[in-house]
């Protein structure tokens, strides 16, 4: 089965016979099978193939609901006359030319060079940030420390916390603060790496030194 070449004047010349009694290349209906051999043309045939004319325009005014056409779309061989064998050869759409680009477009190279860019500047970001010193956080912390009574060795208390040393703590200055009756607490100041010393650990260190300390309040605490 088939038109011949539905390309050449031979195969329209088979296809208008073939629509001189019929409207559509099978059935009542347009369908799958009138895409098939619609697709196949070229061109329009010639006023001369008047069925053949007649059917193309027909089927033409179907274009935009051709894929909700009843049937399958088959090859041209499966259509036509059975004494006549298909030998059209399908073209190739000029859209599939444009996907073939053996060398490459030129919007091809710009994006890999785009990206080759954008590649380097983060590998250059990125040795740049392992380089830059990590940012430690720290607080700065004043402390009231509160003796028991006004006969407390005020000089020795400091002292002993001045003994408490830890790394990422740094002891500041200090003053004696009038409490009432007599009694002054030492305010100090110190700053600390938050990730290494906490005011929990402070207090507990400094509250060890119970015959001088009575308690320790955080009177300032600031991030730097």
């Amino acid at each position: 089965m088939g038109f011949g070449d539905l390309k050449s004047p031979t195969g329209l010349k088979v296809l208008n016979d073939f629509l001189v009694d019929k409207s559509y290349i099978e059935g009542y209906v347009p369908s799958q099978a009138d895409v098939a051999v619609f697709d196949a043309l070229s061109s329009p045939p010639s006023a001369e193939l008047f069925h053949a004319l007649r059917w193309y325009n027909h089927i033409k005014s179907y274009q935009k609901e051709k894929a909700s056409l009843p049937g399958v779309k088959k090859p041209l061989g499966k259509y036509g006359p059975a004494d006549v064998a298909d030998s059209t050869v399908e073209s190739k759409d000029e859209d599939d030319d444009d996907d073939i680009d053996l060398f490459g477009s030129d919007d091809e190279e710009e994006s890999a060079a785009a990206k080759k860019l954008k590649e380097e500047r983060v590998a250059q970001y990125e040795a740049k940030k392992s380089k830059k010193p990590a940012l430690i956080a720290k607080s700065s912390i004043l402390l009231d420390v509160k003796p028991w009574d006004d006969e407390t060795d005020m000089a020795k208390l400091e002292a002993c916390v001045r003994t408490i040393q830890m790394d990422g703590l740094l002891w500041g200055s200090s003053k004696l603060v009038p409490v009432g009756y007599g009694i002054k607490k030492l305010q100090i100041q110190c700053v600390v790496e938050d990730d290494k010393v906490g005011v929990d650990q402070l207090e507990e260190l400094i509250t060890a030194f119970e015959d001088l300390v009575q308690s320790m309040d955080v009177a300032a605490f600031n991030k730097i």
